[in-house]
């Protein structure tokens, strides 16, 4: 079932088409009390994990994060400064960059089959990010882009084909409303957003492009560069989208919309980068985080204790569904298309973990309790049409008894057994709750090695 807000009633005009399937559609209205009552497809909340993929020119020179020209050329940021003082000829620009974003190694088939291995039921490809570079042959971004520069390829179209042809992730594309250093946006930010030449000649023609071109399942907007959602015209847009556009009816969108409108408008919230709130919230949200702790876009400088165990990850994975939640995990490839072996690693591990654990992640919601008032670590989803309660602990207990202060159990009745064992568990009601009695695996022989899940039926 959606997740939907409270409040006022949908201001909508429904129009109902009387065929013979007899379907019902809703003609959403451009204001945010319109847009905002449109019920999340389902498959958004039933999906519960994706791969987020931050790609562009700021790979070329992968230092520091993808927010590399901004650091360099308006903060100037000294780190950055050096290292083009040190590596580049004193009249090298961030535009020079562009013909060495390759790709020669890029394979979309390739990135299918792992980001398909990974367990992940949708990706979100950075179509723009905010220097403005697209990795489509965009007609409005003239010399700067995937076809004019670099690779000479429509990268969008590739990886799209590969996902949709060799795998059932769902495809989506992330776009930035603003570009850094585009004189049409600079110049309508110093006329305080009171002219719109950028939004019209750019950034909407873009975002119209894409979703015809591509039919993206997501489309996950950023970068309102301080602009209120009015200089951007996107509620008219999500209307267009939502009414009119090949994926009205599957589309999810985010919060990212204009100033103002994060954690309070769209189809889901961020809230902000690597939310991860640790309670339940009102209104489906998404926990985009990243692997490498402290960037987007590939490093080169990165070392290994910036990125993320997989033991972190399955944890941030199983808080972020515990409280209703979806986590969209990050990589970045290299310049020359390759998703680099410490990032396969990390998907491949996180699929193996999902192929053990899935059933308490996949298709489930949230249940009356999210995490144990006895035992810490150990976190709560349901599948109410299975009677089913799943406890996710993240320690395997020295004593190999482990004990749940929520589930309310019933002897002769309740059915507790450990995903990816073949046999039913011993358990004892206690006047705490319920102690498990797990099993005695010898070294190599659990289901898997970085957190459990316990299955409770007939439990309450």
């Amino acid at each position: 079932m959606a997740l939907k807000t409270s409040g006022a009633l949908p201001l909508l005009t429904v129009v109902c088409l009387l065929s013979a399937t007899e379907r019902c559609s809703a003609q959403y209205k451009p204001t945010w009390e319109s847009i905002d009552s449109r019920p999340l497809p389902d498959w958004f909340d039933q999906a519960k994990f994706g791969i987020f993929i931050h790609w562009g020119v700021y790979s070329v020179p992968s230092f520091g994060s993808e927010w590399f020209w901004w650091r360099w050329q308006k903060e100037k940021w000294q780190a950055y400064v050096n290292f083009m003082k040190a590596n580049y000829p004193p009249n090298f620009r961030y535009e020079d960059f562009g013909p060495q974003f390759t790709a020669e190694f890029f394979n979309g088939k390739q990135w299918a089959d792992v980001l398909s291995a990974s367990g992940a039921k949708y990706v979100v490809l950075t179509s723009k990010h905010h220097e403005g570079f697209t990795l489509w042959g965009s007609k409005y971004s003239w010399n700067w882009n995937a076809m004019d520069v670099g690779p000479k390829r429509d990268l969008v179209a590739e990886l799209a084909d590969a996902v949709r042809n060799r795998t059932d992730l769902r495809f989506g594309l992330y776009h930035s409303l603003f570009e850094w250093f585009n004189p049409l946006y600079l110049e309508d930010a110093a006329n305080a957003f009171k002219t719109q030449n950028f939004p019209i000649t750019k950034t909407l023609p873009e975002l119209y492009e894409i979703v015809t071109r591509y039919q993206p399942d997501v489309l996950w907007s950023d970068g309102g560069g301080n602009a209120p959602d009015t200089y951007w015209n996107s509620t008219g847009f999500l209307a267009w989208l939502y009414n009119e556009s090949p994926v009205r009816d599957s589309v999810v969108t985010n919060d990212r919309w204009g100033n103002g409108c994060i954690c309070k408008h769209g189809g889901y919230f961020t809230c902000r980068d690597r939310y991860n709130p640790g309670y339940l919230l009102p209104h489906k949200w998404e926990n985009c985080m990243t692997i490498d702790q402290k960037s987007w876009g590939y490093r080169r400088d990165a070392v290994l204790a910036d990125y993320l165990s997989i033991e972190q990850l399955v944890k941030t994975l199983v808080e972020t569904v515990s409280c209703g939640g979806n986590m969209l995990m990050n990589i970045g490839p290299t310049h020359d298309g390759r998703i680099a072996p410490i990032f396969e690693e990390r998907l491949r591990q996180m699929g193996s973990w999902l192929k053990v654990n899935g059933e308490a992640i996949y298709n489930t919601t949230s249940w009356r309790a999210q995490n144990d008032t006895i035992t810490s670590g150990v976190w709560y989803t349901t599948k109410k049409q299975e009677d089913a309660i799943y406890a996710l602990f993240l320690q395997w207990p020295d004593s190999e008894q482990l004990e749940l202060g929520m589930p309310a159990v019933t002897p002769g009745k309740t059915v507790i057994t450990l995903l990816g064992y073949p046999y039913e568990l011993k358990w004892m009601s206690t006047q705490k709750g319920v102690t498990v009695t797990l099993p005695h695996f010898s070294y190599g022989q659990m289901p898997c090695l970085w957190g459990w899940t316990l299955k409770l039926q007939h439990a309450d």
